[in-house]
């Protein structure tokens, strides 16, 4: 059924003409006519659908026939999401589609400075697209309100749930006015969100094109049976023997896809991890790298199992099965996206076997064995010879100077060179309580002074020299000040009054 016939309006037509979009998936043609019409709406449907579009087309619509416009610190239609890629994505999404109609599009999530956030929200927008953190914090602000909100949409509501959002979606929900539209879609649909559901929908709509964690049927699925020291060698033949386009690993911790990015850096295979601890320009560097092919292999947690569309990845690993069977749907439905094709590794160590039964018995359907591949053995061995790539913190993108000491020394940067700097190069010579203490009032290093054979501007014997001359009688035996045996004089305490000497005492 192409886009014509679902009622949408011309400026509409016009961006899905210019994205090369002319039929619409089986979630669109059910969901479209029913927001359109005001309903709420819950929907399922397998990862990589379209569900996006699904919500995001009608809504556009239905904001732009109203033919208002948002006030300072409002919005009209508020997105949820789970993640900041799915948020920045959804936002993406919502630009294209309405580049035809006069309607703002905003995006606030963690990561970024919290005054950019609060800019974007500043004069009010048709569209937010947020995750939970951030919003809350704006609201805590007062920088942003909810109460002229028209359209309100969960995405990936279950994986809110499972990251614990339950808490901050119930105060969100009560911010909201209780005349509104609610769309709730997902991939699964686990009880807990059901009756979350029932609690805010009021007599929706359901649409539920396909069975719940249901795989996509494009995508080849296998499993290989390896030792769990050994996956990182299987990983590396992998990637070695077979030509991949893009190729997604997913590895259950964040030190596990950094410790696997360095494994396959010291096999000489180019590669990025995305996870919870990088920031916010480190994930968005890695994704754009992947998306254009520049490094190939992306190894990620579970921050990227939901709702990221990357086309053209060819096979996705899961290097750790996930420990909630759901996420294994996610996670293959990186592939096989907008009716392509895909496969799907899984290597299942022997602790994992349990994990193995979860997922076939969730998606109904049993995972095909694959051997391993020829001479693993030897080969395994030989790449367990292999140490991992040093860890090295991100260069500096002014410069790019080294980031730590270490990287500096590897640099041939020394401290030698650098106590030779000025503190301030713009000046001929520099301040005076700015110089070096290795260095005298005429700007040399006492260092330079000595190998020329020049006596140095501080000598400590110069006092004791001075001490065993002939001194006269009586002139310092009465203060206490002359020392026979040498060394610098002896100085009066110079403090205040009623204290007694010795550093200062903090006061109570």
């Amino acid at each position: 059924m192409s886009f014509i016939s679902l009622g949408l309006s011309k400026p509409l037509l016009d961006a899905l003409a210019a994205k090369d979009y002319s039929q619409a998936t089986p979630i669109q043609r059910e969901a479209i006519p029913a927001v359109l019409t005001g309903r709420d709406l819950l929907g399922i449907a397998q990862t990589g659908t379209g569900k996006t579009a699904a919500f995001m087309l009608p809504s556009l619509d239905r904001l732009a026939a109203a033919k208002t416009f948002p006030k300072p610190g409002h919005v009209r239609m508020l997105v949820l999401a789970p993640t900041r890629e799915l948020a920045a994505q959804i936002a993406a999404s919502a630009q294209a589609y309405g580049r035809f109609m006069r309607l703002s599009v905003g995006v606030i999530f963690g990561g970024v400075p919290n005054s950019k956030s609060v800019r974007t929200v500043a004069r009010g927008l048709d569209v937010l697209v947020a995750t939970p953190g951030r919003l809350l914090d704006l609201i805590d602000q007062r920088a942003l309100s909810l109460r002229e909100l028209e359209i309100l949409v969960l995405d990936e509501a279950d994986q809110m749930l499972d990251l614990g959002f339950i808490h901050a979606l119930k105060r969100i929900v009560s911010l909201v006015p209780p005349k509104r539209q609610t769309l709730f879609f997902s991939a699964t649909m686990p009880k807990a969100i059901k009756e979350l559901a029932d609690r805010y929908l009021s007599n929706p709509a359901e649409v539920a094109v396909t069975p719940v964690a249901k795989t996509a049927d494009r995508v080849d699925q296998k499993v290989v049976l390896v030792n769990q020291p050994e996956k990182t060698a299987l990983l590396t033949m992998f990637l070695q023997a077979e030509k991949t386009e893009r190729t997604l690993v997913f590895s259950r911790t964040k030190h596990g896809a950094d410790k696997i990015v360095r494994m396959l850096e010291a096999a000489g295979i180019a590669s990025n991890a995305i996870h919870g601890n990088k920031s916010q320009a480190q994930r968005e560097r890695a994704i754009a790298d992947f998306r254009s092919a520049r490094v190939p292999v992306l190894i990620a947690t579970d921050i990227a199992a939901r709702g990221i569309d990357i086309p053209g990845v060819s096979h996705v690993i899961n290097y750790d099965l996930p420990e909630v069977a759901e996420q294994y749907v996610h996670r293959i439905g990186r592939t096989a996206r907008a009716g392509a094709e895909g496969k799907a590794i899984a290597f299942c160590a022997h602790d994992e076997r349990g994990l193995l039964r979860d997922i076939e018995r969730l998606t109904r359907q049993k995972i095909e064995v694959a051997p391993l591949p020829e001479g693993f053995v030897q080969a395994a061995e030989a790449l367990k010879r292999l140490k991992p790539a040093p860890k090295q913190e991100e260069r500096s993108q002014r410069g790019h100077r080294p980031a730590t000491k270490s990287d500096r020394r590897a640099d041939g940067q020394r401290r030698e060179q650098r106590n030779d700097r000025q503190r301030h190069p713009h000046r001929a010579d520099g301040h005076a309580a700015h110089r070096s203490g290795a260095q005298d009032r005429n700007g040399q290093r006492r260092d330079d002074q000595r190998k020329e054979g020049a006596r140095s501007s501080y000598r400590p014997e110069a006092y004791r020299e001075a001490d065993a001359g002939p001194r006269p009688a009586g002139a310092n035996e009465a203060r206490g000040n002359f020392r026979p045996d040498g060394g610098q004089p002896k100085r009066k305490f110079h403090g205040r009054r009623g204290r007694p000497g010795g550093p200062r005492r903090a006061q109570g």
